[in-house]
């Protein structure tokens, strides 16, 4: 195998400070910090691609706050349309929810909008919460420490994922969707109801991409939906990844973000032992292992042991059901660095027919027993053609809202009668998972849980501040088509 790459690793290294890398130390920030919703060029496979971002001051993507460090931003609106940005993992007052007109309009170009709100540590990100906007990459880590960050004799390096396609989101939409989509949508007019979804166009679909539900005889989970020209980790691919340096011996926390449009990734972390340490941002009780599923707005922290003579050590993101594999390379110094190929020898297996892993997590601060003042049961549902996914049977518009009084303890039981997963993300609150199938469990605590073809999940959650929370499916040609409705929490 041949040296990398055409950018090469010094060239890698020297470029750290504007990666997506994070120091082992984090320099205390002061005062506000200013974010910019911005147009950038990547390179993919040797072509250039304009796509969107989330820069700092520094023009680096995302944000790194400090324990402690209120989140104090001013964002900023380069682009030549209206977007909003959604902080996904925090818990800010509703009206900086970042959601189209609910209850703040979007941001439009060349507008400065303030933020303040205390931070959620943990690992999160933030999106644009338009689909055709986060699939233009409108999206970037945003990483909160904790005091026990700061002590940890550890470095700590960031994988952010993305699905990318030449071809503007509109038109990937479009195909994926038949014409359904509502790539620009406003959020309070994507009713569906009486779209036509007759037309669609199959030809860029990924029909065969399916795979037999274990347990149920004869039934296939469609797993993709869309062949995607490329799979990012740190805006590359593997024919040019990023090459991070590390230490021989050391202990590394990789900060895991799927904000992919539509697909799930395993991760795999080769022959470094791994630990799953935290899941959205909030720590469960250390789950070994070398290969950890995560859906579309989940995020892990996976702890590292580096051996003592070092190496070069591929940490890889695999495409559920299909071949395709993206990633990084951590690698101490002098350690010679080979190309890997983008594609594996076989189709990787679903993560989404199988809840085990979820079954296995155990939050480390769960929530207080208590009785629930409600238990209701959101069926998931929908289909390839007409390409349409529902809760409860309604899309948005003419949803009916879960409701709950603030300070009330609600058990929401996903129930998904479709043959697609679906990752549901609630805003505005984190919840435990307590129930897989009908097994009660004190699992984790987070803020999106992947819901596997007829497989049904429970999660608790104490109904916060009195608002229109959104919830919903984080598949973005699934929202696209309604799959939402809103956690209405009242006096």
């Amino acid at each position: 195998m041949s040296l990398l790459s055409r950018r090469g690793f010094l060239a890698a290294s020297a470029a750290t400070a504007a990666s997506l890398m994070l120091p082992a130390r984090v320099r205390a920030q002061s005062g506000r910090m200013s974010l910019t919703a911005a147009t950038r060029t990547i390179d993919v496979r040797g072509r250039a691609a304009t796509v969107w971002g989330l820069l700092d001051g520094a023009g680096r993507s995302g944000l790194v706050l400090d324990p402690g460090q209120a989140f104090a931003v001013d964002l900023t609106n380069t682009l030549g349309e209206a977007t909003i940005i959604h902080w996904h993992g925090q818990i800010p007052p509703n009206a900086q929810d970042g959601v189209p007109d609910l209850p703040m309009p979007v941001l439009q170009p060349g507008e400065t909008r303030a933020y303040d709100f205390a931070a959620r540590p943990g690992t999160h990100w933030m999106h644009a919460h338009i689909p055709a906007h986060e699939m233009m990459l409108l999206a970037a880590p945003l990483v909160v420490r904790r005091p026990e960050d700061v002590a940890a004799d550890r470095q700590e390096v960031t994988l952010f994922l993305h699905d990318f396609a030449f071809k503007p989101p509109a038109e990937v939409l479009a195909e994926i969707t038949g014409g359904a989509s509502m790539a620009g949508m406003d959020h309070g007019q994507m009713g569906q109801g009486g779209m036509d979804h007759s037309g669609m166009d199959m030809g860029a679909m990924g029909q065969g991409d399916m795979m037999a539900i274990p347990g149920m005889d004869g039934m296939a989970m469609d797993l993709n939906d869309y062949n995607f020209d490329a799979y990012l980790a740190n805006d590359r691919t593997l024919d040019d990844p990023e090459v991070v340096q590390i230490d021989k011996g050391g202990r590394v926390l990789v900060r895991i973000i799927n904000a992919a449009a539509a697909t799930v990734f395993w991760i795999d972390t080769g022959i470094l032992p791994g630990r799953l340490v935290a899941v959205d941002g909030e720590p469960v009780q250390p789950l070994p292992g070398s290969r950890f599923g995560v859906a579309m707005g989940q995020r892990l922290d996976v702890e590292l042991d580096v051996p003592s003579d070092g190496g070069a050590f591929p940490i890889l993101a695999l495409r559920e059901g299909a071949k395709e594999r993206t990633g990084v390379i951590l690698a101490t110094p002098g350690a010679a660095v080979t190309r890997i190929a983008e594609m594996s020898e076989a189709d990787h297996p679903a993560f989404s027919g199988d809840l085990a892993q979820e079954a296995a997590l155990r939050a480390v601060t769960p929530l207080p027993e208590r009785a629930p003042a409600s238990q209701p049961m959101l069926m998931l549902g929908g289909s390839m053609m007409p390409y349409i996914w529902t809760i409860n049977g309604q899309t948005w518009g003419t949803h009916v809202p879960v409701t709950a009084k603030t300070g009330d303890r609600v058990e929401i039981m996903f129930h998904n009668m479709s043959m697609m997963a679906h990752p549901m993300h609630l805003h505005g609150h984190a919840f435990q998972v307590v129930g897989i199938g009908m097994d009660r469990i004190a699992g984790a605590v987070r803020d999106t849980v992947h819901v596997p073809p007829m497989g049904m999940v429970t999660v608790a959650v104490d109904a916060g501040e009195v608002a229109r929370w959104m919830l919903h499916c984080h598949h973005m040609p699934h929202l696209s088509t309604g799959m939402m409705t809103e956690f209405a929490v009242s006096a």
